[in-house]
Formats: structure tokens, sequence, C-alpha cells
């Protein structure tokens, strides 16, 4: 079953097109990659399935519901988690406050109640429960702009798990990491979204290839191939659109 798929989705900007004709089919549990070269239209097919543009034609559904237009809190609401290529945190906040925030918009706790959430208990015992599974309970009370690049990532990561959607998303989650932080954000990952839908762009395919069941490769906002990793490997269109250039 597709949890997720799009149906001749077409984006542009200002008669710029983006995205052409993309059909995109991800199953229900699978760990699927979207690569390719920078300008291939990655981010921007993120953006229009997660509701931050509305695609200039095509449809998007999400668990068997056509959900083309939707608001990214909609889609949040509706179990899609995203996690962006741009840290996106709020630096003030400490990490047990970010990832508060998370829970408190999946438990659907307006924001005009933050001064009686101190008392809350089992919202205060959640909260440390996600910061000790990403290892940043340490770090608990330290401001997230004063968090290490890597432990910001894992942080950032984390927020797109709290609301436990069924289906994660995330835009270059080990960009401008070291080799180790990168080991522990792969190994994080992987042990967060056990049992959930992943979709992932990744330039590094080091770990595109130790993550993904599936791989769909897009070229100049269309898709080239979709396959096994092994069946992408050894495609030659994608060998000479991409890989090839990489050395893989």
């Amino acid at each position: 079953m597709n949890i997720l798929e799009t149906k001749g989705l077409y984006h542009d900007f200002s008669k710029l097109q983006v995205l052409f004709d993309v059909n995109l089919q991800v199953k229900e549990g699978e760990r699927h990659a979207v690569i390719g070269p920078n300008g291939a239209g990655k981010t921007t097919l993120f953006n229009v399935i997660t509701g931050t543009y509305h695609p200039s034609r095509g449809k998007v559904f999400f668990k068997g519901k056509e959900v083309t237009g939707a608001r990214p809190h909609e889609m949040t609401r509706l179990g899609m988690g995203r996690s962006f290529q741009i840290t996106s945190t709020f630096g003030r906040l400490t990490a047990f406050q970010n990832i508060r925030l998370a829970i408190l918009s999946k438990k659907g706790i307006r924001f005009q109640f933050f001064r009686k959430v101190d008392n809350m208990s089992a919202i205060t015992e959640e909260t440390d429960q996600v910061l000790k599974r990403i290892n940043l309970d340490r770090e608990r009370n330290i401001p997230a702009s004063m968090l290490s690049y890597g432990k910001h990532r894992a942080l950032e990561i984390s927020l797109a798990l709290a609301t436990d959607p069924d289906l994660v998303m995330l835009d270059e989650p080990t960009a401008g990491m070291s080799k180790d932080e990168t080991h522990y954000a792969v190994q994080l990952i992987r042990r967060l979204t056990e049992g959930k839908t992943l979709v992932i762009i990744e330039h590094d395919m080091d770990v595109v290839f130790s993550l993904a069941d599936r791989i769909t490769v897009l070229h100049y906002g269309q898709i080239l191939a979709t396959g096994s990793p092994v069946e992408i490997r050894e495609n030659q269109a994608v060998k000479d659109a991409y890989l090839g250039a990489l050395e893989v």
C-alpha cells in the first residue's frame, strides 16, 4: 500500500518550470530516498507534498486521501512530520523547550496555556523521554543555538518525530556534518524511524545506500528512475546523469 503518492505533479516559479509530471509512490513502512543534483527539484517536491507550496498542476495523496494544497499544520495533524534543509529550531529556547513545543502541538494544547505547562507532569515526562532517546538529556537546559552542529541537527530531526508521525520527511539531515556526526545521525534516524515510513533527501550516497529500501532519482525536475539501491547503482542513465560524477 502506498502511504504517499503524487500524480502528474508540476510546479513553477514565475513560469520557470521546476517539477515536470512527477509521479512518486512511497510504500508504507519503507525508507525512501530522493536524490539528484543541485537544482533537480528535490526540496521543491518536499515543499509541495507538505503544503508549503501549492502545485501548478497535479495531485498529492496521503494515506489514500487527496491532500493537494493542504497547509503544513494540516499535514502535521494528518500524520506527516518534516525537517528542513536549514535548521529550524527555536534558537533561544532550550532543547527541552523545543521538544516540549512539538509535543504540545501533537496534543493540540494551545499556546496561550504555556504559563501552566510547567505543571503538566505528563508533558514533562514525555519530553524528557524524547531527550534521552536522542542522547540530549545532558543538554536539556542548553539553548538550541548553543548546541554543537551535530546535536542541533539531531534536535531538529527529533522535532520532526516528536508529533509521532506515520510519515517522516527529512531534508538533508546530515548536511554539513563531520564523519562521526553523520554516523551518529544515521544511527539515530534508523532507530527513531523504526516502524514508520521515511522519505529522505540526501546528497551523501553512503547515507542513502545504508538507509534506503528504495531510491527515486530526480533530474531537471523529472523522475529519472526509481528502484532498489542495487537497481539504482546499476542504472546506466542514473550513472550518466548523477552517480558517475559522484564515483559511487
